[in-house]
């Protein structure tokens, strides 16, 4: 006697096995959805040319400029600005992966799909901070290499083999993935992707050179706390805060933000229908 298979007995009783929903099929689909983007490739583009091109640029003006560098700045922390301009090109990015399926209404179908809600937004969180982390790491060594070739003329170069410098190159891309992840938590929190991006530049590009319009001695104790002054200090440089974190302690106080607001997103996507 022939045995039917599974798929032509479903066909024949009309019965389907549904899929379960599992953590790797979670993790695939979202990553589809990130990679589907037409947003994706342009913003992780502009974030990889602007590391590089505005990182060789500082660099050139610095090997031109009689003082040579600035202050609270190295010749590996040149290399590397491009980073600050390139967390532009990140939040976008974080806030549009969930916000934008809020504006189409896509997020209904995603919690259909995962009604315990939770599982999809670590998903999210997941394979952003994969792609964001590989795509910056690789960028900032560039920035780094071609840095350091055009500071290499005056001999204020630095080797990828000096104290901080392997650090800096890995903190860059660990400081872009956490300013990703914090766009993403605004994107849940705000659902508005004009909300969540606007939040994102008050915090990191408005708020911080702000605080120089304040008085000194009021700005010393809580500057060095701010998300984007905290971040900074895994580059190698000082930016002109005056008392800087050390730097792993300025990458956990950024963290500590992302994880808040992450909490925060979280807890009203349990709470707050779509």
């Amino acid at each position: 006697m022939t045995t039917m298979p599974a798929p032509a007995r479903a066909a024949v009783t009309g019965r389907i096995t549904p899929l379960r929903v599992t953590r790797p099929r979670l993790l695939l689909s979202e990553w589809t959805k990130l990679r589907s983007l037409r947003s994706t490739v342009a913003t992780l583009l502009v974030t990889v040319v602007v590391m590089i091109g505005l990182g060789a640029t500082f660099a050139a003006i610095t090997a031109g400029a009689p003082g040579g560098f600035g202050p609270g700045t190295t010749a590996i922390s040149t290399s590397l600005t491009g980073t600050f301009f390139a967390q532009l090109a990140v939040g976008v990015l974080g806030a549009l992966l969930i916000s934008g399926e809020y504006s189409t209404g896509m997020i209904r179908s995603s919690l259909t799909v995962v009604p315990s809600r939770l599982p999809m937004l670590w998903g999210k969180l997941a394979v952003l901070a994969g792609a964001v982390f590989l795509t910056t790491l690789i960028a900032s060594l560039a920035s780094f290499l071609v840095g350091q070739a055009l500071l290499r003329g005056r001999h204020l170069d630095a080797a990828l083999s000096d104290p901080g410098a392997v650090r800096s190159v890995v903190g860059a891309a660990l400081y872009l993935t956490v300013a990703g992840l914090t766009a993403l938590a605004l994107g849940a929190l705000l659902r508005n992707t004009a909300a969540a991006i606007t939040t994102f530049v008050a915090v990191f590009f408005v708020i911080p050179p702000l605080t120089n319009l304040l008085p000194m001695s009021l700005t010393d104790h809580f500057v060095q706390y701010l998300p984007s002054n905290a971040g900074a200090m895994m580059l190698d440089g000082t930016y002109g805060v005056v008392n800087p974190l050390s730097p792993w302690s300025g990458f956990a106080v950024m963290c500590a933000y992302a994880l808040v607001l992450v909490g925060f997103a979280a807890w009203r996507l349990r709470r707050v229908d779509a």
